[in-house]
């Protein structure tokens, strides 16, 4: 079975641990030990991965130096997308036996210049800060900056996905056994100029809504959105809280969710299910493989009317 798996931010670095290499590379040693039952089983993986921590450090390293030497969005994306597939990328080397080959791939995704998200930024990048170093950041560097967990983090841009330009190399990699890392943090974000070329742009690209885009284009049998929750609960955060063992894609609206978090992976599962008829899934990283058997996580599925919970225990 081919399978397009998301990574998400606070899968590789959980919430208020420090960003250090020490802790990403910890992290990512966790991921794989939980994707290698699946490579075991002879599934086709395609591994994709959040940036937000990653891609707002950079920008913080490159503000510190000298002016000239600040960076884009779209560059510090390419380098967040290589340093965190360098670390997934090697520590699956580490644990396959000697031959398996893996690619780690630089991946831009088209987007529309005139997309009204780059009047409206939402997408948090880098840490969260009390609200007056936010402020003060924020007159300093020119960020947007929005409130989020009782803290304050910069918000950026982050425009729909339309395609994934590397998409056919991804197939060629893939069919031919290859696992291969690619689409870090949404990808990088490129728009066409009027006379057919590419450039980059100041954004970031949802990471769910990128991967789901992706696996419709690989024709994946499965697309899985894995986080640090064990499922998606209804009336999240209330003593009425419920998992979700399955749905349908009419079942569930990304209205009904935090936008910031769960709210994107539910529009993403419900896109590709209803696009393809194949499912979707969201849940934790260490359940990948009962999420795949169907045992854990919760399944959006085009083929389900209802909303169906898991039972307690």
């Amino acid at each position: 079975m081919r399978i397009v798996i998301a990574l998400g931010g606070n899968a590789l670095l959980r919430r208020g641990e420090p960003m250090t290499p020490q802790t990403q590379r910890a992290n990512v040693k966790r991921a794989v030990a939980a994707l290698l039952p699946l490579l075991e089983g002879g599934h086709q993986l395609v591994i994709t991965h959040g940036n937000g921590p990653q891609v707002g450090l950079l920008a913080l390293q490159a503000a510190a130096g000298p002016r000239e030497g600040t960076y884009p969005l779209d560059i510090l994306d390419a380098e967040s997308e290589g340093m965190v597939g360098y670390l997934i990328e090697q520590e699956l080397s580490n644990v396959l036996p000697g031959g398996r080959l893996i690619a780690t791939l630089l991946t831009q995704v088209l987007v529309d210049r005139r997309d009204k998200a780059f009047s409206h930024p939402t997408k948090p990048i880098g840490p969260v800060y009390d609200k007056a170093e936010a402020e003060r950041l924020a007159q300093v560097s020119g960020w947007r900056i929005a409130g989020e967990g009782g803290g304050w983090r910069r918000v950026v841009a982050s425009p729909r996905p339309l395609q994934v330009l590397e998409a056919r190399v991804i197939e060629l990699l893939v069919s031919q056994g290859v696992i291969v890392i690619c689409t870090g943090g949404g990808g990088i974000p490129v728009v066409e100029r009027s006379d057919g070329t590419l450039v980059g742009v100041e954004a970031v690209i949802d990471k769910d809504l990128a991967s789901a885009l992706l696996a419709s284009q690989l024709r994946a049998d499965h697309l899985m959105l894995l986080t640090d929750v064990d499922s998606v609960y209804l009336h999240w955060g209330t003593d009425a809280a419920r998992p979700v063992a399955r749905a349908g894609t009419r079942a569930l609206t990304a209205a009904d969710f935090a936008p910031g978090s769960m709210g994107p992976k539910i529009e993403a599962a419900i896109g590709f299910a209803a696009e393809t008829g194949r499912p979707a899934s969201i849940g934790r990283l260490e359940d990948a493989a009962l999420i795949v058997a169907g045992a854990a996580g919760t399944r959006i599925d085009a083929a389900t009317t209802s909303v169906t919970l898991r039972a307690p225990g």
